[in-house]
């Protein structure tokens, strides 16, 4: 068993995700995507899908990142496309 990270709940079903060079343990996707899902620049939600980066910036959308003055979006799906 292992303690969850977030809510310290010892589990016997915990799991680990290994993400840039650490290693985070769990007890429940809800406590990783809490812990671990980065946060829209506009509007401040969690981004548990892919999202969209504009300089560096993660928007949970292509509407937020217009709405920053973004112009051109890195989707990490293979090429940029246009705000």
């Amino acid at each position: 068993m292992a303690r969850c990270e977030v809510c310290g709940n010892n589990y016997d079903m915990s799991f680990e995700v290994h993400t840039q060079g650490v290693v985070h343990v769990f007890d429940c996707f809800e406590c990783a995507v809490h812990r671990l899902a980065p946060i829209c620049e506009h509007c401040r939600v969690q981004i548990i899908g892919h999202g969209v980066e504009v300089d560096g910036r993660w928007y949970c959308g292509g509407h937020c990142a217009r709405a920053e003055g973004g112009t051109g979006i890195v989707d990490h799906t293979g090429s940029p496309t246009s705000v």
